[in-house]
């Protein structure tokens, strides 16, 4: 086994989303630092990154209901939509940064404007729809936010929502121009790129199968090339393990002691997809409706205009399955690897109090074809199924935690595991996940570096202008944000930003 003779200052297990911001962090921070990538398959962003591997919604709680559940008292509780949202500036304006400086030179590569609306039918969820605009409308993150019940104005929105829907069914939509389409694979590319030519390491085709903490608080890691098989090694100074549903394999294997009692959940899924001209031109908007009673978060149906490549499409769905792979590109065996004595009891706990989920996933596995394009007719009546064919979703895993009174929970959302001296750290969980790397990697930068932040504070708020400051409690500095980014992420020079913002 071979074995590099200098550590490297910075590893990233993953070649993803998350790998490629926090290298691109790490690179305008500390560029003298060396970073090197490791990625098992043969080119980066082939899973969960994969455009077609998800919704590419830039989560930003403008459209999904989940984000805004009701009170037992009727009122709308907004504060996860408003968390939520406030993460995800965060992620536009580092996006700005790197496009401002020509670092991403194609912002239309990844991003793009598509309105996003949620829709609704029944008198109860028509009531909850209207009180949601209602505790929204004038926060200063959903300004603009439209509300309507007329099916005119509905369809002057989204013309494929209302044809072959009867007359007398009550229905209401949000609409906000503020939305996007985000190409999340385009963008881990192009930051990749960035950080290749800037010095950073990429090896494809390498599976890290081993970390070891050694005496002089160095990583070793063992790493395979895929298509020889040769081992080698590896030291690092820090390692990130940003390897989607890899990630609790390898920090498993990294023996820390923050690890113990993680568990994972994988949930495989699909979606239905058309690339008729006539079909998408029809319908230009993400629009998220209600997950019905019982049904778990990821379950919340959308139709979703989709930018890749510069084509457009529509995806429907997403109808959610059940295997033991953490990976699309995974083992059958990857669930029963991860079971250990110190997570067997949250792992059991979870499942048993999240039978109704085993039950919608039952559901969904048992359903036929024609009952899953009902589902997508809820939406779009007069959908032909020759025009629709069905891809295969990205996988989840969802995080399994202790819990002291239930003995385990399944989290929906994302955990950040740092060992406690800061030299490991890795992600575990799923949505909102990739629209939230920036915040996300902002606090693993906080967390195993905090000697360092002073320093690069000036930096960092050269990339987030509002850094260390809440947008959600100052809706001048919020209108002037949201402004300031989507132009410069719609391809205006920066000197044209600038005088527009300043006649704002």
């Amino acid at each position: 086994m071979t074995q590099q003779a200098n550590p490297i200052d910075v590893v990233l297990i993953g070649g993803g989303i998350m790998s490629a911001t926090l290298g691109a962090f790490i690179k305008q921070l500390q560029p003298d630092w060396s970073i090197q990538i490791f990625e098992t398959l043969g080119d980066v962003a082939l899973e969960s990154s994969n455009p077609w591997n998800n919704a590419g919604t830039g989560h930003s709680a403008l459209c999904e209901l989940n984000y805004t559940p009701e009170r037992p008292d009727g009122t709308i509780d907004i504060a996860s939509a408003v968390k939520v949202n406030e993460q995800f500036q965060l992620s536009r304006q580092f996006w700005s940064y790197f496009v401002s400086k020509k670092l991403l030179p194609n912002p239309h590569a990844f991003i793009n404007p598509v309105p996003h609306m949620s829709f609704v039918w029944g008198d109860d969820n028509v009531d909850y729809l209207r009180r949601r605009h209602e505790a929204l409308k004038d926060h200063p993150l959903f300004a603009g936010m439209e509300f309507s019940e007329d099916p005119r104005v509905i369809r002057s929105w989204v013309p494929a929502l209302i044809p072959g829907r009867k007359k007398s069914q009550p229905i209401a939509a949000t609409r906000i121009d503020a939305g996007t389409d985000v190409d999340f694979g385009a963008l881990t590319h192009e930051l990749l790129h960035y950080l290749t030519a800037n010095g950073a390491q990429l090896h494809l085709e390498h599976k890290v199968t081993g970390l070891t903490r050694q005496k002089d608080g160095l990583w070793r890691l063992r790493v395979r090339h895929q298509v020889g098989g040769t081992p080698s090694s590896v030291r690092a100074r820090f390692v990130f393990v940003g390897a989607g549903g890899g990630a609790l394999t390898l920090l498993q294997k990294s023996g820390i002691e923050e690890i113990k009692g993680f568990g994972g959940f994988p949930v495989s899924g699909e979606f239905l997809r058309t690339d008729n001209p006539a079909v998408v031109a029809k319908h230009s908007a993400k629009v998220y409706g209600k997950a019905a009673v019982g049904s778990p978060p990821m379950s919340v149906p959308h139709l979703d205009t989709r930018v890749v490549n510069g084509a457009s499409s529509l995806m429907f769905g997403p109808y959610a399955g059940f295997n033991t792979k953490f990976l699309k590109q995974g083992s059958w065996f990857d669930l029963f690897a991860t079971i250990r004595l110190h997570n067997l009891v949250p792992m059991i706990a979870a499942g048993a109090s999240n039978l109704g989920l085993v039950r919608y996933l039952i559901g969904q596995l048992v359903a036929s074809k024609r009952t899953k394009f009902e589902a997508l007719r809820e939406f779009m009546p007069e959908a032909d199924p020759k025009d629709w064919y069905s891809i295969t979703a990205g996988q989840r895993v969802q995080v399994i935690k202790k819990d002291a009174k239930k003995g385990g929970v399944l989290q929906f959302g994302t955990e950040v595991i740092t060992s406690s001296d800061g030299s490991i750290a890795g992600l575990l969980g799923a949505s909102p996940g990739a629209s939230t790397a920036v915040p996300i990697m902002l606090d693993v930068l906080e967390r195993c570096f905090p000697e360092s932040i002073p320093g690069w504070t000036p930096q960092i708020k050269k990339m987030i202008p509002t850094y260390g400051k809440k947008l959600s409690e100052n809706a001048a500095l919020a209108a002037k944000t949201i402004n300031s980014t989507g132009r410069v992420l719609a391809g205006e020079t920066p000197t044209r930003t600038r005088k527009a913002v300043a006649a704002s």
